[in-house]
């Protein structure tokens, strides 16, 4: 039987998040997650698996943390309720001082070679999945009568995504709190809704 663990899986998990929310998924090397752990090589991989596994579970932490809001923007009443949730969901997270700047699912797969394929991938998929969410609520507010009958949902939830991950570029290169929610305010004035 082995030694008990010696650190906080919770706090070493936020932490190896930050390192790959400032990174990137290849650009982050082992050496600087297990200094921001505070552990050595075997007891990383001990805890959390592989590299990747790491990730994943950092993907997840950071899904039903940081990016929560998400999931509460697509419950409000209305389709532009929705819209501006998001929006501003987004400047407040990508902008934060506590946050590394920009989105974790943008940053871990802007650069990457072929070992970071399966991490692209996942995602890849992550945002599809967003963008499904999104297509799905438009949908419903369509049948509503919240959406004119001309409104693609798919289209819009496109173009909402689109929006959502610029946005996360542009803070990842410093836009500021201010500049993003600009962003917002003319992104709600082009919605004809």
């Amino acid at each position: 039987m082995g030694r008990p663990r010696s650190f906080d899986l919770d706090r070493a998990l936020d932490r190896a998040l930050v390192v790959f929310w400032r990174k990137g998924y290849e650009g982050a090397s082992l050496s600087d997650l297990t200094k921001a752990v505070g552990v050595n090589r075997p007891s990383l991989y001990a805890a959390f698996g592989d590299k990747e596994a790491l990730f994943r579970k950092a993907l997840g932490r950071y899904l039903e943390g940081p990016a929560a809001y998400t999931q509460a923007a697509l419950r409000e009443p209305t389709a532009r309720a929705v819209v501006e949730r998001l929006l501003l969901g987004a400047a407040d997270l990508n902008t934060a001082r506590r946050n590394p700047g920009g989105c974790l699912m943008v940053q871990g797969a802007l650069a990457g070679g072929e070992a970071a394929g399966s991490i692209r991938r996942e995602l890849a998929a992550c945002r599809a999945a967003g963008e499904a969410a999104m297509r799905r609520r438009f949908e419903r507010a369509k049948s509503e009568g919240d959406l004119p009958a001309n409104m693609n949902p798919a289209d819009l939830a496109r173009y909402i995504a689109t929006v959502l991950y610029g946005m996360a570029v542009e803070a990842a290169g410093g836009a500021s709190r201010s500049q993003l929610q600009r962003v917002v305010e003319m992104t709600l004035r082009t919605l004809p809704m």
